[in-house]
């Protein structure tokens, strides 16, 4: 996907990029495998539980099969989409026996392919679904089962792939895009290939109307505040904040606090992601 950047005729012109949209094929989407998007802006219950969001341009949820258990039955790909909900392109697959449905597109997949989906070994062409076991060690892959049967919960952002490194007992390795190795129960399902997109972190937004149609509203410094409202609040012109270390507006520490609870996947980590590494890098 190439980003296109216009002459600098604005100040926001010339800071700004955007998505040339050339690999989407369809631009309506399938009216049966979409849903309505309630508005909740950032509450649960009512309460605020992330701030700084809200507005946004209205959209239609794409019901993305993530779980692909229709086995060993062929499917064309009929069209490459745009999804409002992900940086990702989706592909609209059609099935033998003509049901239809939406998938995370993997680089290089195009209108006509026939992808698969198959818990036995089968052609190793980008798009084809199997379990890891059945996948040569060494193959890029997306859309990864933590349990099995449970669907894609790993990898499935724009331009993301995980490394297959291994296969041993009963476990598959799997080295993440953010560095961490992992090991996977092997009969879990994942996807060949590499997700779709991968230019979308190059695209610079450029103005803040462009990020409240994205549906994030404004950001004010905590320093900027009064006493009242953040524990940075008050003071005079340009000083500090007044604390050893930086916290949130509820008071807890803000940076370098680890905030994972302890899971039962925890000792399936065979080695912690390297601090300070870009997701995607």
């Amino acid at each position: 996907m190439p980003v296109r950047h216009y002459n600098p005729t604005t100040n926001a012109r010339r800071l700004s990029s955007v998505d040339t949209f050339e690999d989407v094929t369809k631009f309506e989407p399938e009216k049966k495998l979409t849903i309505k998007k309630n508005r909740v802006a950032g509450r649960s219950g009512g309460k605020i539980t992330v701030r700084h969001r809200g507005g946004g341009a209205k959209r239609r949820i794409r019901l993305v099969d993530f779980k692909r258990d229709k086995y060993d039955v062929p499917a064309k790909v009929t069209a490459i989409e745009y999804d409002p909900g992900r940086g990702a392109r989706i592909a609209l697959l059609q099935y033998a026996d003509g049901e239809k449905r939406y998938i995370v597109a993997p680089i290089g997949l195009k209108v006509g392919s026939n992808v698969l989906s198959s818990k036995q070994k089968g052609d190793v062409q980008d798009g084809n679904r199997f379990c890891l076991e059945h996948i040569p060690v060494g193959m890029t892959v997306h859309d990864v089962e933590i349990l099995p049967g449970k669907g894609g919960q790993l990898v499935r952002g724009a331009g993301l792939g995980a490394q297959l490194m291994a296969v041993e007992g009963a476990f598959a390795t799997l080295k993440l895009p953010s560095g961490e190795l992992r090991r996977i129960p092997k009969i879990c399902m994942a996807t060949i290939g590499q997700v779709s997109n991968p230019d979308r972190r190059l695209i610079r937004w450029g103005k803040a109307g462009r990020t409240r149609h994205r549906g994030f509203r404004p950001t004010v410094r905590g320093k900027a505040m009064n006493p009242v409202d953040h524990p940075h609040g008050g003071g005079e012109g340009r000083n500090s904040i007044g604390l050893k270390h930086p916290k949130t507006p509820q008071g807890k520490p803000a940076l370098g606090v680890k905030t994972r609870k302890k899971k039962g996947s925890d000792k399936l980590i065979v080695q912690r992601r390297p601090k300070g590494r870009f997701v995607g890098a």
